[in-house]
């Protein structure tokens, strides 16, 4: 049997907890009220507090037993995403929350695999919640009114929220396309090349292309991760260059960390490595303002890497790589990595380029599933992106 969790602080939100159970109740639907608070509830639950927070790896009294506010929210953000991560009984959760209460059930709500229904009803909702999203599929629902009491306008909030959780617990979505899905990383100055492999592809498989802005990379290795993707077409590893030069567009340090776990066939390249991205110009960080700056449009700032940053990104790419135990194939483009870096263009450095392709290809450990291949092609050259493919079907036949 799934249940519909309903979480949040029962020490300081207990009457609305109670509310919003009673209405998922009334659908018939089967409810666990889950108490991430760290005092006395004020309410009746079903999962207590001192059991979530036995799941953080220092125990309960990590959580439970001191007086630091931000502490204690934090110890019971991780505790109750290891908790959700040990269960196999949720349907959807649905949180209500201020800041500390949003933090700790949106980090909960991050493990669950996209796709299982997220809602959160929190004071913070109509701001930036980009950091209490991340790459999950939560759904942030505006309070209104602060969730300080039952009042008419927090009534009719929760009761919206209580119908939407039914409803996207009683109808969850089925796949009816029958083909695998894999994940694609383009970027504007890839894109004719992940186009072309996927239009060869999508008569076998569900191309699912995420532009590699930070989130688009993280958000394909989530789903890696969820079990929903049979491989990966990583053309595009720019974010790795935001990553280790400041750019705005990173994905973190755990980019490629799902072909490592997973060991799913990942056919990758350098796309888009000749840059990293800044927000309008007067944001580029001063000590970068004497470098070769393009200004993509008013909002977007790019920065042509240089030889030693590409022999960096080199040396990190081929360490990140050396750790895939499962089928790879990377290759690289001989002639250029974007659209910018092509003769005549203003990214177009052979220098930069070759620094790259000489560091990882040195320090790139081949095995007989792990295969580094130099093509004669530019990126975006019609034979590149047929190689991409040709290495794809071969490692997934």
């Amino acid at each position: 049997m799934k249940f519909t969790y309903v979480v949040g602080t029962a020490d300081t939100k207990g009457e609305e907890l109670a509310f919003l159970r009673d209405q998922i109740l009334t659908s018939g639907q089967p409810v666990r009220l889950v108490d991430v608070g760290t005092r006395a509830p004020s309410c009746a639950v079903d999962i207590a507090a001192a059991e979530v927070a036995a799941w953080h790896p220092e125990g309960a009294a990590a959580v439970l037993s001191g007086d630091d506010r931000g502490v204690a929210v934090a110890a019971m953000g991780e505790a109750f995403s290891r908790f959700v991560g040990s269960r196999s009984d949720i349907g959807g959760v649905i949180g209500i929350g201020g800041g500390g209460g949003t933090s700790i059930v949106t980090t909960g709500m991050r493990q669950l695999p996209i796709g299982v229904p997220k809602l959160m009803v929190s004071t913070l909702a109509a701001g930036d919640v980009g950091p209490f999203i991340g790459v999950s599929d939560i759904v942030m629902m505006p309070a209104v009114t602060d969730l300080a009491g039952l009042n008419r306008i927090s009534r009719l909030v929760l009761q919206n929220a209580a119908h939407a959780m039914i409803g996207m617990v009683r109808y969850p979505m089925v796949e009816t396309s029958g083909k695998p899905a894999i994940g694609l990383t383009m970027f504007g100055v890839t894109t004719p090349c992940v186009t072309r492999v996927a239009d060869q592809l999508r008569a076998d498989f569900d191309c699912l292309i995420f532009h590699a802005t930070g989130t688009g990379g993280s958000a394909m290795e989530k789903l890696a991760d969820s079990g929903m993707l049979v491989g990966m077409i990583d053309a595009t590893t720019t974010e790795i260059a935001d990553h280790l030069f400041g750019g705005v567009l990173s994905a973190g340090p755990d980019r490629l960390g799902a072909a490592i776990r997973t060991r799913l066939p990942y056919v990758g390249s350098v796309g888009a490595l000749d840059m990293v991205n800044f927000w309008a110009f007067d944001t580029v960080p001063e000590r970068y303002r004497g470098r070769n700056l393009y200004k993509h449009n008013p909002n977007i700032t790019l920065m042509r890497t240089t030889a030693e940053e590409n022999r960096q990104m080199g040396v990190y790419l081929a360490e990140r790589l050396n750790h895939c135990e499962g089928e790879v194939r990377f290759l690289i483009p001989e002639k250029g990595v974007s659209a910018l870096d092509a003769p005549g263009k203003p990214f177009h450095d052979p220098e930069a380029d070759a620094a790259l392709f000489e560091a990882l290809e040195a320090g790139f450990i081949s095995t007989a599933s792990r295969r580094l291949e130099r093509l004669p092609f530019h990126i975006n050259d019609p034979d590149f992106a047929d190689a991409l493919v040709k290495s794809f079907r071969e490692i997934t036949a």
